[in-house]
């Protein structure tokens, strides 16, 4: 029987992990993602862990142990609850695996942001209470740049996405 297993990894050594594994005769299935970092003043794009510190890996119950996957160099254990292994259905790993991409095997999350570059804004809340704007990008998970109209100019100012709320009208038209 076939079943898939949950592995916590050690710390950035999913990979490590995974290549471990699979000398071993283990099916391991790794998601990985491309999101933003900031490195050097600048955006690149960067490839992580879909879930940090975690691997799956497929066990045939009927010629395989677990026993050695707990000592696979890079791997802390295998995920339990209670006194059991965490089996995680097929299901699940199935539906991961179908919503990476075809090509690269690389999931690409989808900005959490609800703003386009462009769209009127209005700071609800915080220091710039009250003021209108542009929304200009996502700086991270928590912070954009907007441009604000201060003074009679528009001035570039990064908020935390919470403040600000979409506008009807454009204010720089």
């Amino acid at each position: 029987m076939l079943r898939w297993y949950l592995v916590y990894t050690k710390h950035t050594a999913e990979g490590l992990a995974q290549e471990n594994l699979a000398r071993q005769g283990f099916e391991v299935y790794f998601p990985r993602v491309l999101h933003k970092a900031h490195r050097a003043g600048r955006w690149v794009e960067r490839l992580g862990a879909l879930f940090p510190r975690y691997v799956f890996v497929r066990v045939n119950e009927n010629r395989q142990s677990l026993a050695p996957v707990r000592s696979t160099v890079g791997i802390t254990g295998v995920v339990k609850f209670g006194g059991d292994y965490t089996v995680v259905p097929n299901a699940v790993v199935e539906e991961l695996q179908r919503r990476a991409d075809p090509d690269s095997g690389l999931h690409r999350l989808k900005s959490l942001v609800p703003f386009s570059p462009g769209l009127p804004i209005r700071v609800a809340n915080g220091p710039f209470a009250g003021l209108e704007g542009v929304f200009q990008r996502e700086l991270g998970q928590e912070r954009v740049l907007v441009l604000l109209k201060v003074l009679g100019q528009g001035s570039g100012v990064r908020i935390p996405i919470d403040s600000i709320v979409p506008q009807a009208s454009g204010l720089f038209a």
